[in-house]
């Protein structure tokens, strides 16, 4: 019978009298129900009544109130949390008990509203939360966006946390943050002492508040009356912070020239993979080969179409994509070979006009079936994100797994032409084709499989370019000219000249970039490039064989 008159009770009950009894803080509740009523002054004391209570719901409303995601029902002042649904109503949920109210237009809603320094307040309170979170990495962010604006209360709380902090790397980050407070803050002897934490540091907060601190003392300097100089400690401070902004400045230095040298090795890694097809075509048969690009294209095109047919397999589509352009290109280029290119040998400019309009042709074929908008494909997940070395730098995944990639592309291939028979046949015509014929080498069959070898790795530099930027059907035309000057520059047909090129070219554009910008560093390059080649007509590395000659 008790049961019974329960239940009926609960029936009876309004929904929003029977959300608030099952709030099981009643100090949150009444810090809740006054928030439609407080004005912006009167909030950051609700904020801090609302997180002295020390409930677990506190991330879920403060998350909801910096989103601006927190509103309150007009006819009843309900604080509930909102979400715009496809209908353009908003579905609502009761802050505190999560249940679920019935969608309304913006009309019976109110939002609560807050202003930048409310904004800062929450982003502290939610970083202090999360100090004591299980997880290292939630705790290493939550310090980090303490370290931007540290004040007493939360600097107390981090030398609290340092007491018993098990991770390094969160227990470094807490101590920069508490020497960033204590240069704000502290006595000039603990800014002295703060100042020999921070010069190990590379944080940006770290260099911000050493740039501020110069400059007020530099300025403190500036008003002193003739004769007046500052105190001893004032000056052991002056020195200390322009000691330490020296040597976070030479640290710097040092991860700038890391990090344009590893963007330099990578796009040296993707002109590897664009011209080590290309080297080995022109250098066995000595076609100038101006659908080389298109193959990429294919390629690239070859991944979108695997990723339309398996959209659910998303991270392992790469896999996929490298084996199958590998096939389209090389038996497209096989097909080019033996349908045109075997009838013009001898005649590099008749060579040159046929693959060009052989490349139109392509371009035309896939703006047909693909229309000439860009595709864009997918990058998996294992691709995203960037290791982080340090605060200021970091190797993004996609560009170091193209690195690995390009570098295992071009042993695998040097396997095949030093170890096997089709790569001494190779060698053997390219080195003297009338002597390889005298052996009873079919140098037509080696000039097809040749070409479709190159072809082939262009259809994986296709894949690999296809993470790096939109597919469309100029795909190939932005790197045909670059791997041909790659090629001449490393020497024909050589492939570790084609290497060396590769990233040479490559880190001499990422270098020069920051100083004279992507055309003109692209000028520089290429006059240099004229240069050389004046003075090393045959490249880094020049073909050997009588047929060189």
């Amino acid at each position: 019978m008790l049961r019974i008159c329960c239940l009926l009770l609960c029936m009876l009950l309004p929904c929003n009298s029977f959300a608030e009894s099952t709030a099981s803080n009643p100090e949150l509740t009444s810090a809740i129900s006054k928030l439609p009523k407080n004005s912006l002054r009167e909030l950051p004391k609700l904020i801090e009544t609302i997180e002295a209570t020390e409930s677990p719901k506190i991330k879920t409303i403060l998350t909801s109130l910096l989103n601006g995601d927190l509103y309150y029902i007009r006819a009843n002042k309900q604080v509930v949390r909102v979400v715009k649904n496809t209908e353009g109503l908003y579905d609502q949920w009761h802050i505190l008990t999560d249940e679920q109210y019935p969608a309304v237009t913006k009309s019976k809603l109110k939002k609560i509203r807050t202003n930048n320094s409310i904004r800062g307040q929450i982003k502290s309170v939610l970083a202090l939360l999360d100090l004591s979170h299980k997880d290292p990495s939630v705790r290493l962010e939550a310090v980090k966006r303490i370290l931007d604006n540290p004040d007493k209360e939360s600097t107390a709380r981090l030398k609290k946390r340092l007491a018993k902090e098990s991770d390094e790397a969160v227990t470094q980050t807490i101590q920069v943050a508490i020497s960033v407070a204590a240069l704000k803050f502290g006595s000039l002897e603990e800014q002295i002492a703060a100042v020999s934490v921070l010069a190990e540091s590379l944080e940006p907060a770290a260099n911000n508040v050493l740039s501020r601190t110069k400059e007020s003392l530099t300025e403190k300097t500036a008003e002193l009356a003739e004769g007046e100089t500052l105190s001893a400690q004032e000056k052991t401070l002056q020195t200390a912070v322009n000691k330490a902004l020296d040597k976070i400045e030479q640290k710097r230095d040092i991860y700038s020239f890391a990090e344009n040298l590893f963007f330099g090795i990578s796009l040296g890694s993707v002109l590897l993979l664009a011209a080590i097809g290309l080297a080995i075509t022109f250098g066995v048969m000595g076609v100038i080969n101006m659908a080389h690009g298109e193959m990429m294209m294919l390629g690239a095109y070859t991944t979108y179409v695997i990723q339309q047919m398996f959209p659910e397999l998303i991270n392992y589509s790469l896999f996929m994509a490298i084996p199958a352009a590998f096939l389209v290109s090389g038996l497209v280029g096989i097909l080019i070979e033996r349908g045109v290119i075997r009838y013009l040998k001898g005649r590099p400019l008749e060579t040159l006009l046929a693959t060009f309009g052989i490349s139109l042709i392509l371009q035309q074929l896939v703006r047909t079936i693909f229309s000439p908008l860009n595709r864009q494909v997918q990058a998996p997940d294992w691709m995203s994100g960037s290791l982080e070395i340090n605060p200021i730098f970091s190797l993004t995944y996609n560009r170091l797994y193209i690195i690995i990639f390009s570098l295992a592309v071009f042993f695998a291939l040097m396997l095949i032409l030093k170890k096997t028979p089709l790569g001494l046949h190779v060698r053997a015509v390219a080195q003297n084709r009338e002597m390889a014929r005298a052996l009873s080498i079919k140098s037509d069959w080696v000039d097809a499989i040749t070409f479709g070898l190159g072809s082939g790795i262009a259809g994986i530099a296709g894949v690999v370019l296809s993470q790096l930027t939109n597919v469309g059907p100029n795909l190939g035309q932005s790197y045909i000219i670059d791997s041909f000057l790659v090629v001449v520059f490393g020497g024909v047909g050589n492939l570790w000249g084609t290497l060396v090129a590769a990233m040479s070219l490559g880190s001499m554009n990422k270098f020069l970039e920051p100083l004279t910008g992507s055309v003109l560093a692209n000028i520089i390059v290429l006059v240099g490039l004229v240069l050389f080649i004046q003075k090393r007509p045959k490249g880094l590395f020049p073909q050997k064989g009588r047929s060189a000659d």
